[in-house]
């Protein structure tokens, strides 16, 4: 079907994604850890600006370090904005140092780590630097909860297009991520879960469009046979 209808993020814009849509960040620096809340933003080239409170750690290390850059490692969590067993998607780490500036900290990074279920990779700073985030990671919270939350129907619609291997023993399905390439569900079952992604027709690159892509992706669901396995659960649940 083409190279488009197979695409997942890469690892640069994957973490690229994490860091403009996580809320709160946890910094490490000569052996304190603090957590910030909403302290942090991010410019173009991924570079972090932490506002960092007169009384913290953080600001003590940066006036008393030599040339006032301390060495540091920020971590920012992927967590799933829907319900579900182990919420952490991703986990992403910066190493590097705080370099002050106009009253605020930037961090320039020296390594860059992302992890996730699929295990953790480096990611080159240079491909960091130039990948974009997923257009739609600011809005995918909101996305996805209204997904749960309204339309339960819609995602039980789409367990048709999941096979019924995958769907075998489920007790639940909730919608895990979404970027411009496609939906990923969460399948639980009594013991364990796991993953199924859905992939668009065509890349996603904004509120509109991932409309149109998941009203393609219901009309197949619609064409398709209804998940044996998943209803059979369900039958042995409610007798």
């Amino acid at each position: 079907m083409g190279d488009t209808w197979a695409a997942v993020p890469g690892s640069a814009e994957r973490a690229r994604s994490v860091l403009a849509a996580a809320w709160s960040c946890a910094v490490t620096a000569h052996g304190v850890r603090e957590e910030y809340v909403g302290a942090h933003t991010v410019d173009g080239d991924g570079r972090v600006l932490l506002h960092v409170p007169e009384d913290s750690v953080l600001h003590a290390a940066a006036i008393c370090a030599p040339r006032g850059e301390p060495p540091a490692v920020l971590e920012l969590a992927d967590v799933s904005p829907v319900p579900v067993r182990d919420r952490v998607r991703a986990r992403l780490w910066l190493a590097g140092r705080f370099v002050p500036e106009d009253g605020r900290s930037a961090f320039v990074p020296s390594r860059v780590v992302l992890r996730q279920p699929s295990g953790a990779v480096l990611v080159g700073l240079d491909e960091f630097a130039a990948a974009r985030p997923d257009p739609l990671a600011a809005a995918e919270a909101a996305l996805l909860t209204h997904l749960a939350d309204a339309h339960a129907e819609a995602v039980q619609r789409l367990t048709r297009l999941v096979g019924p291997d995958s769907l075998y023993g489920a007790v639940r399905v909730q919608p895990l991520a979404v970027d411009r390439h496609g939906l990923t569900l969460r399948i639980e079952r009594a013991r364990g879960h796991g993953d199924v992604r859905l992939p668009f027709h065509a890349p996603a690159d904004d509120v509109a469009q991932l409309t149109e892509r998941m009203h393609v992706l219901l009309a197949r669901a619609g064409a398709a046979g209804c998940p044996r396995a998943l209803q059979r659960q369900r039958a042995d649940r409610d007798r």
